[in-house]
């Protein structure tokens, strides 16, 4: 395929103009000229790249590919449903998750107040919804910071490559090509165009240490629930160069039979990195094998409303699902019980607790373990 790409403008004839071209030695700026030949008209590809410096050519190149992706966004209206009307809610949601976007919070808000990074993991999952024939999507990661840039190209590419679409990504940063790991990259730069190229995707060092509550603050923000912490817990911080990026809590089952694990938060620069299944599954791995204060081997129950997490649990063949509640439980009948069980042990105060009383739908799961799994 080749792109020929010229662009003219008048010629400025102005004062400073002039003494702009003798000082430099400069005919005029007027003319802009690109020639490339781009070997992928039959060629079997999901992701290509075009990189290089800001006016090199990239976003003219892309033009000729296809109109550049640029969704427009409903005012006053959550990303939830401004993503995918044509898709199911499992759709949109898991696209949300497989680009990053799992704050489940944030699907609530509109485009318009998103940050920065935020805005860009939507666009991304809009994009994973429609999954058009061809889409060419310009300035790639350009208005966010570099970490959520590498971990939301890993998250979108994993996600890209599952849809029938191809994209071609416009961008000035060469370091979300490992991330990325694309089909066919072309260097408005240098030049140079390159397909096929063995990339490595980065690897990352997770240090988890065992703590107390201390650390919560950071990660409730970015939790779908509000609630007190866990009674009897031990709490667990997965840190990434000495900075913590995701938490859980565990709690023993009375008679010290299994162990519940809940409040699993992984920081939104991170989501979609696969931090959060890793830590978690290491967790579980060391109560299975007693591993805890209790000395005692233990498997984990965990039960979750994010149908992103669902989802991957059900993936993961060292988990098995033993629930779906798609309601909660009635408060009352809960409330209840407890009185109930405080007379027979002989308690004169009755209750105000309760469990339920909500319409979210509950998953629940028990950890089998690596040798489980890999013997099943």
């Amino acid at each position: 395929m080749r792109l020929d790409v010229h662009h003219e403008c008048a010629d400025a004839g102005s004062y400073r103009a002039a003494r702009v071209k003798s000082l430099f030695n400069v005919d005029n700026g007027q003319r802009f000229d690109l020639e490339v030949d781009l070997p992928i008209d039959n060629a079997d590809w999901k992701i290509g790249v075009i990189v290089g410096p800001s006016g090199s050519g990239k976003t003219s190149l892309g033009k000729k590919l296809a109109p550049l992706y640029e969704p427009l966004w409903p005012d006053g209206e959550p990303i939830i449903d401004a993503i995918g009307a044509a898709c199911t809610f499992d759709d949109v949601t898991g696209a949300l998750s497989a680009v990053g976007l799992g704050s489940v919070p944030t699907w609530l808000r509109p485009y318009q107040v998103l940050s920065n990074g935020e805005r860009f993991r939507a666009m991304l999952a809009r994009l994973v919804c429609e999954a058009p024939t061809l889409a060419v999507v310009d300035e790639f990661s350009s208005v966010v910071d570099r970490q959520i840039a590498r971990i939301g190209a890993g998250a979108f590419a994993k996600a890209w490559r599952r849809t029938s679409g191809r994209v071609v990504l416009l961008s000035c940063h060469h370091d979300i090509l490992d991330w990325l790991q694309p089909d066919w990259v072309f260097d408005t730069g240098r030049g140079e165009f390159e397909r096929g190229t063995l990339r490595q995707r980065p690897r990352y060092e997770l240090d988890i240490c065992e703590t107390d509550w201390r650390y919560w603050p950071t990660f409730e923000p970015h939790h779908y629930l509000k609630l007190p912490h866990m009674i009897a817990s031990s709490n667990y911080v997965g840190n990434v160069d000495g900075n913590p990026v995701c938490h859980v809590a565990f709690s023993p089952r009375p008679g010290l039979i299994e162990a519940r694990a809940c409040r699993l938060v992984v920081l939104p620069e991170w989501q979609g990195a696969g931090v959060g299944m890793r830590f978690l599954n290491a967790v579980c791995e060391a109560w299975l094998h007693g591993q805890n204060r209790f000395a005692r081997p233990m498997r984990t129950l965990f039960h979750t409303s994010h149908p992103g997490l669902a989802t991957a649990l059900r993936r993961d063949r060292r988990w098995t699902q033993i629930s779906s509640c798609l309601c909660g439980e009635d408060r009352n009948r809960a409330h209840d019980a407890l009185c109930a069980s405080s007379r027979r042990r002989g308690w004169s105060g009755r209750s105000r607790g309760g469990f339920g009383g909500h319409f979210r739908a509950v998953q629940g799961f028990r950890y089998l373990g690596a040798v489980a799994s890999c013997e099943s």
